[in-house]
């Protein structure tokens, strides 16, 4: 593991350093939990637990700032887990930290940054004695990442506080004041056996190295959808020859686009060949439709064992057409402003379990009815597939406040130290803060944080200089909360 005490703010890394040797996966936060609670506890703060699992640490104000407005430090304590090769243990092991230039990276995993780095900022604060502010709540939520469960379940009155900041965007520079809101739809296909004929060739077709990365910030970055690229090959395939689906396991979290999977198939042993020249001329197909946005991707077809069943060959064919057809990627760009995606859809995961299909898919839009059209339009193509399909409720977006107090004092503490204005923004991804608007509708709340990417994959990477940019910031707005 990296030395991060090295890094500067050093108070920041060495805190996230902390963080990285707590095992935190989405809805296993346990452990984390215990360590926020024993964290709070050990420096004598008001450390409360909701029946949730959020933590709350209050720190009274400095000399001289105990007038001031409360205000609400919030992250999410849990992480995305997603390893390189699949063998890594998220719910035993500690991350393992690599630098590399002005990068922080993990060996093999995700890093865990999203949102490690705002906890340990947190924490730097709520240790800190040197440092000048008025009252502060910290505010760590559970499970964010695969459900807004803890911001869900945050009654009214647990926060206190007046203004917020949520440490969980991914650009220093950039200020957000309005996020989008999301469902997510699954459907369920029957599975029913039948017996595949006598002579047939029983192969693994499998799709990996492909990008991936957040469903929302990244949907618009042209990157191939695995689930997509599998679906699309076996179709072509199923419209040439008598192809049985015997099994498919593709993609992964609802919240990441999907970068590998597998199907396992069965043909007519004469069309043993045919199928591998099909796979090359498909690799070659993809490679010119991806040649800037994926470079490392490996389509790859195995021998196994003979199957004795497969999927039942007219329902399979109905599942795989729906697949086929239903909408994955940006559906709609805002009226307002040109850059940002207003609407979109992510085919997450395919899964053959307990005689079913399970397919997971996430809707995001910033407009509520836009978002109930985009998760309709899925759903129509899964019930034409013959599929039983389901749309959650869901989370609300966060409607920007063109008078926000909050981000007045934000964006003026930044011109302040930097001498340029940051950028004032929506996003196309879910924060708390579209919950927190709901549960507290007083709540003036802005979002930043330091440069993050390749979030919710393995390349997850964080831009070392930002952090201390960002630490700067946010002591500077802390000393310039108006009195109460």
């Amino acid at each position: 593991m990296s030395n991060m005490k090295s890094l500067q703010p050093n108070v920041v890394f060495s805190c996230f350093e902390e963080v990285t040797k707590v095992p935190r996966p989405s809805k296993r936060e346990e452990k984390m939990i215990d360590f926020l609670t024993n964290f709070g506890k050990e420096l004598e703060l008001e450390t409360i637990v909701d029946e949730t699992g959020n933590v709350l640490i209050r720190k009274p104000a400095t000399p001289g700032y105990e007038n001031c407005k409360t205000i609400i430090l919030q992250s999410h304590m849990d992480m995305v887990c997603e390893p390189s090769d699949g063998s890594f243990d998220f719910n035993n092991n500690p991350i393992e930290t690599v630098i590399d230039g002005e990068w922080l990276k993990a060996n093999g995993t995700t890093l865990g940054a999203d949102d490690g780095i705002g906890v340990a900022m947190q924490m730097a604060i709520l240790k800190s004695t040197d440092i000048e502010h008025g009252p502060i709540e910290c505010v760590f939520t559970r499970d964010e990442e695969t459900g807004l469960t803890g911001a869900m379940g945050m009654k009214p009155g647990f926060m206190t506080g007046s203004l917020l900041i949520n440490l969980d965007s991914e650009d220093e520079g950039q200020i957000f004041v309005s996020c989008a809101g999301g469902a997510r739809t699954t459907a369920e296909f029957e599975c029913k056996e039948e017996a595949i004929p006598a002579n047939y060739y029983t192969f693994r077709v499998g799709v990996k190295g492909f990008t991936g990365g957040h469903s929302g910030d990244d949907i618009n970055k042209k990157r191939a959808n695995a689930n997509k690229v599998l679906i699309r090959f076996i179709c072509d395939e199923m419209a040439k020859m008598d192809l049985r689906l015997v099994d498919i396991q593709s993609g992964g979290l609802h919240n990441a686009i999907p970068r590998e999977g597998y199907a396992v198939c069965a043909i007519p042993m004469s069309q043993k060949e045919q199928i591998r020249i099909d796979l090359n001329i498909y690799q070659s197909i993809l490679e010119e439709e991806y040649s800037n946005t994926e470079k490392n991707f490996v389509l790859t077809l195995d021998s196994i064992e003979p199957a004795v069943t497969a999927m039942n060959a007219k329902d399979a064919e109905r599942m795989l057409l729906s697949l086929r057809v239903v909408h994955n990627g940006v559906f709609a760009m805002s009226q307002d402003l040109d850059w940002l995606v207003e609407t979109s859809s992510n085919l997450a995961s395919i899964r053959k379990q307990d005689g079913k299909i399970i397919v997971t898919t996430s809707q995001r839009s910033s407009l509520q009815e836009a978002r109930e059209n985009i998760s309709a339009t899925v759903r129509a193509a899964f019930i034409l597939g013959g599929a039983r399909v389901e749309t959650n409720e869901g989370y609300p977006g966060w409607k920007m406040n063109p008078n926000s107090l909050m981000l007045k004092i934000t964006k003026e503490s930044y011109e302040r130290l930097f001498h340029q204005e940051p950028q004032i923004l929506a996003i196309h991804a879910g924060l708390e803060c579209g919950l927190f608007s709901e549960k507290y509708p007083g709540l003036d709340m802005v979002s930043f944080g330091p440069t993050l990417r390749g979030v919710h994959s393995p390349d997850e990477r964080l831009l070392i200089p930002t952090v201390q940019k960002v630490w700067d910031h946010l002591l500077d707005i802390l000393k310039h909360i108006p009195q109460a």
